[in-house]
């Protein structure tokens, strides 16, 4: 009786230690939007992108990290239950809505939301599987930089031509014809002025870009609520201070709807860096002048120009004093310095800010590496130039063995990692010697 009791308790301290999961998700609601996601693929069977989408999935449990699964993995890390999979994602995983490599399998990841909510979970669960396409076709490209989107010049031309967009989505005829011409005259203009970066911006309007579109679109009632959704999330990315990752996330979405309605063939696009831009000239039959930035400036008055300079100057002068203040935080004062070397990131594309020089800075931040996991909720992330050195606050900084928790910050370290004091009372975390 006295070894029951004493494991009994055992057990109810593990669980007190186990963060609680994500209460209106189950085994049950899990195999409904498992459900829900096969009609959606099963209803569109192929006819956007020549194949049907679907394929191994996981919804995880951000809280917990519990897994659940549509199919079985290679390894058998995942246990049949109630007609799903399910296991524990380990802690040194990230979880993002995109691939994963599990057991053997590549699955589509899927976020749980915190409150029930069916088109995101349905969105996010085509945004992964769409990914998976990209994979298996070569359409993910290895890498692309548009750093380039930060720049004032940059910034001015792309909200012209988003607010040329927007007129094209919300009209039709003429009056559609007309902005989409502006849109690729100022597209141009900003073209002409960062001809290095063309194949970047095409790469990444073709990778998130065309995700978006294609989650928008087969998870909508029909035309009316995807441009609903795609005008809603373009005011969400408008509003960011830095574009240079977030940007391509709406604009390839924006092109592709303007493409789907002249019943554009998407299966045709069989490179990561297709010009979109180019195929809606083609599909709208726009001829453009042989240098845009000579009319992209008399167009742009129409596009009330002034607002667009009010709202740069007030970016420029807020971005000044945030810089003062990170300047303060991982400049002057004490901070932990972690050396990056083969790091996986997870972040939304509205919490990352470029700062010239100083480097990047990331609102929050989930970072897995070699020598272990960071988890920024608060108080942001600088990764400087180098992509090598992030710092994060060294305010309220307390070390327990392998935790060390800071202001708004967490990090757990890998056996044979430690974090010990380095000059001005800095924290640096490096390998032990052996």
């Amino acid at each position: 009786m006295k070894k029951l009791m004493i494991i009994t308790a055992l057990v109810l301290l593990s669980s007190c230690n186990r963060e609680t999961g994500i209460e209106w998700f189950s085994t049950r609601k899990a195999g409904e939007y498992f459900d829900l996601v096969k009609k959606i693929c099963d209803d569109d069977n192929g006819s956007l992108w020549g194949e049907n989408l679907h394929g191994p999935l996981m919804f995880i449990d951000n809280k917990s990290r519990v897994i659940y699964s549509n199919v079985p993995d290679a390894d058998g890390l995942l246990r049949p239950r109630d007609g799903i999979y399910t296991g524990e994602l380990p802690r040194e995983r990230l979880i993002t809505n995109n691939v994963i490599e599990y057991g053997g399998v590549r699955f589509g990841m899927v976020p749980l939301p915190e409150t029930e909510d069916s088109y995101r979970i349905a969105a996010r669960s085509l945004h992964s599987l769409f990914h998976l396409y990209q994979e298996r076709h070569g359409l993910k490209p290895s890498t692309f930089n548009t750093r380039h989107m930060n720049d004032k010049n940059a910034r001015l031309f792309l909200k012209l031509e988003w607010k040329a967009l927007t007129g094209a989505i919300e009209s039709s005829g003429e009056e559609r014809n007309q902005a989409i011409r502006d849109a690729l005259v100022f597209r141009g203009a900003r073209r002409e002025l960062f001809p290095n970066a063309i194949a970047d911006e095409n790469k990444f309007e073709n990778y998130e870009g065309l995700t978006t579109f294609t989650y928008m679109k087969l998870c909508t009632s029909g035309s009316d609520e995807l441009k609903s959704r795609l005008l809603e999330y373009l005011s969400r990315i408008y509003n960011n201070t830095s574009y240079a990752s977030g940007y391509g996330f709406v604009h390839g979405a924006l092109y592709a709807t303007l493409l789907d309605d002249k019943d554009f063939d998407f299966k045709q696009i069989q490179t990561s860096d297709f010009d979109l831009g180019e195929a809606a000239s083609e599909a709208y039959e726009v001829v453009l002048p042989e240098l845009c930035r000579d009319v992209a400036g008399s167009l742009a008055l129409n596009y009330d120009l002034s607002a667009i300079r009010i709202e740069e100057s007030e970016r420029e002068a807020m971005i000044n004093e945030r810089t003062r203040k990170i300047v303060t935080t991982f400049i002057e004062r004490p901070v932990l310095v972690i050396t990056m070397e083969s790091p996986n990131f997870s972040f939304e594309p509205e919490d990352i800010n470029f700062l010239d020089t100083l480097g990047t800075l990331y609102e929050s931040l989930r970072v897995a590496d070699n020598w272990g996991k960071l988890t920024v909720d608060d108080g942001g992330a600088l990764l400087a130039n180098d992509l090598h050195t992030l710092r994060v606050s060294a305010r309220e900084i307390r070390m327990e063995r392998n935790h060390i928790t800071g202001e708004g910050w967490h990090l757990i370290l890998n056996d044979g990692w430690h974090a010990g004091e380095g000059e001005n009372n800095t924290y640096i975390v490096q390998k032990e010697l052996q």
